[in-house]
């Protein structure tokens, strides 16, 4: 991607965050659903980690290497328009040169944001430390300055996703971590595991920021979101995984009666076709 376009595509994607309406973005895992989502009228289209490793084999948890990651992500922004932000995890090592050169390394894929996460995958020590956080998200923050490419920064917290600490003690702890977070340089700060709206609307009060929250069934719409003042609501791995849903359906019904019927409502392979042109 000649890189004024992809400069011009980072502001862009940047004043999404700002309104005045909420910033939805669906989670693609590979070209195909990146352009199902672009074709529905959406202005821009996050990764999903979890889903990319999933089709290509892994489990979730940085199980998947940079390089394979980076590559899907690459494949799904020369096939879109639209700007692309990428999930890497927890940026595929615990230094903060690592993580600068996975920055880098998703500039050169051709995306425009980047979600870091601050979970270790050690059950021990559930979160890296505060300070080494920090210092992960200026080299980030710096490795984009640096490139001239200036990726939105979504830095998550996994304290209500992974337990972390007695639950009275949660909502104090991720609010310190997301502050510190975007006092660090961090664009918008994402909190999933949380989908109660009176716990949301406080976040959004006590962070005084652009806040990312995880939706799915049973969690608010996204115009009750927008009533609550968060900025950009995503969904993570759920698409993806209810397409696995459907696959299960299908199977379950080939297997069982030897019918079609779960097939039905699928894209005509011409529209797929002229889809991928």
């Amino acid at each position: 991607m000649p890189i004024e376009e992809q400069k011009s595509k980072a502001i862009a994607f940047r004043a999404m965050h700002r309104g005045p309406a909420i910033l939805v973005l669906p989670n693609a895992w590979d070209v195909a659903s990146a352009r199902v989502f672009e074709d529905a009228g959406f202005g821009a289209i996050a990764t999903t980690s979890a889903g990319v490793a999933f089709s290509l084999g892994y489990p979730d948890g940085q199980k998947i290497s940079r390089a394979e990651m980076l590559a899907r992500v690459g494949r799904i922004a020369r096939a879109v328009k639209v700007p692309v932000t990428a999930d890497v995890e927890a940026g595929y090592g615990a230094r903060p040169e690592d993580a600068a050169r996975t920055a880098r390394e998703v500039i050169v894929a051709g995306a425009v944001g980047i979600n870091l996460e601050d979970a270790t995958g050690d059950a021990g020590r559930p979160l890296y430390e505060l300070p080494l956080q920090l210092e992960r998200i200026r080299a980030v923050r710096e490795a984009a300055l640096k490139s001239g490419v200036l990726l939105v920064l979504n830095a998550r917290t996994d304290v209500y996703l992974a337990r972390v600490g007695a639950p009275e003690t949660r909502y104090d702890q991720a609010v310190r971590r997301l502050v510190a977070y975007r006092d660090a340089g961090a664009d918008c700060v994402f909190l999933p595991g949380v989908v109660d709206a009176e716990t949301i609307g406080r976040v959004v009060k006590d962070v005084k920021c652009p806040l990312n929250i995880l939706a799915g069934p049973g969690a608010p719409s996204a115009p009750e979101l927008q009533r609550l003042g968060v900025a950009r609501v995503s969904v993570g791995s759920g698409a993806m995984r209810a397409t696995l849903g459907l696959v299960k359906r299908i199977a379950e019904e080939l297997k069982s009666s030897g019918t079609y019927a779960a097939m039905e409502g699928g894209i005509p392979h011409a529209d797929v076709n002229r889809m991928l042109s």
